[in-house]
């Protein structure tokens, strides 16, 4: 299998490669560097997100090695994503370094100019992926049901990967703060109703004092993962296609509403798991 998903997509299988290697630094880091940024350690950030890429991009590649006649749509979006995604590592971990936050950061130029970059380039590499939903929906599977877990999950990993969009709006308070004349060093926050850098949950940093804006980011992302995994456990159990089929559509109906629901307790300031 690692040898198919090298031929087919070796851009995508080096970059989660490379992320071993940020994740081997980053896990150092968390060893000896007590820094803390916003509320959590300095390395804990590009640790998560090297685990993250690695797992999106073997997905993207194994889904690739299931569209053997869109070769050009995969090697476009292939490299679209591993540069987009070492972009990405490269920046957080800089920040890291820096002893700085990564997200939100215009305190300097150089601090804009990299949120700026790294959110740019996560932005054009989402919507380039409504290529792979277009080459999903157009492609016959031989497993219907398999067919249905990766369209549906793509549709919903590309609106969880927008959601990101609503933590780069600025807050009530930086705005108030602005037209205050204040001169402004952060825009935008994963919190709603508090500032970031709060009690959050062990791990993932989830604010458990208000909305967190990460957790449907985190539910609507993965969501390509979980309904693929739902439709190779249905094929074990060795149902009826006809009932795959319908099992897979309603898992995916199930995953929509929990990542909404998700989406409309964040927007109100209320925790995934409230901590006094």
């Amino acid at each position: 299998m690692l040898q198919k998903l090298w031929r087919t997509s070796p851009e995508l299988i080096a970059t989660a490669a490379l992320m071993q290697i940020f994740l081997v630094g980053a896990l150092v880091g968390l060893a000896v560097d007590p820094t803390i940024i916003a509320g959590a350690l300095a390395w804990l950030k590009p640790a998560k997100f090297a685990v993250s890429i690695t797992i999106y991009t073997v997905t993207l590649a194994w889904m690739f090695t299931l569209l053997p006649e869109w070769r050009r749509t995969r090697r476009v979006i292939g490299w679209a994503t591993a540069l987009t995604m070492v972009l990405e590592i490269v920046i957080i971990s800089t920040q890291a370094c820096r002893g700085t936050t990564s997200h939100f950061n215009i305190a300097t130029t150089t601090d804009a100019v990299l949120f700026q970059m790294m959110g740019g380039a996560i932005v054009a590499q989402t919507l380039s992926t409504i290529a792979v939903a277009v080459a999903l929906w157009r492609h016959n599977f031989d497993d219907k049901s398999l067919g249905w877990a990766l369209r549906l999950g793509m549709i919903i990993t590309i609106v969880g990967a927008l959601t990101g969009g609503l933590m780069a709006r600025p807050t009530r308070a930086q705005l108030e703060a602005a037209r205050d004349g204040q001169r402004l060093t952060v825009a935008g926050a994963h919190t709603v109703g508090g500032p970031d850098g709060g009690p959050g949950l062990a791990g993932t940093g989830w604010s458990t004092r208000h909305g967190d804006l990460r957790v449907p980011h985190f539910v609507g992302l993965h969501a390509l993962q979980a309904l693929s995994i739902v439709a190779l456990i249905l094929v074990r159990l060795r149902l009826a296609a006809a009932t795959r089929e319908r099992l897979v559509i309603l898992a995916a109906a199930s995953y929509a509403a929990l990542y909404v629901t998700l989406l409309v307790q964040a927007l109100r300031g209320i925790p995934l798991v409230a901590i006094a």
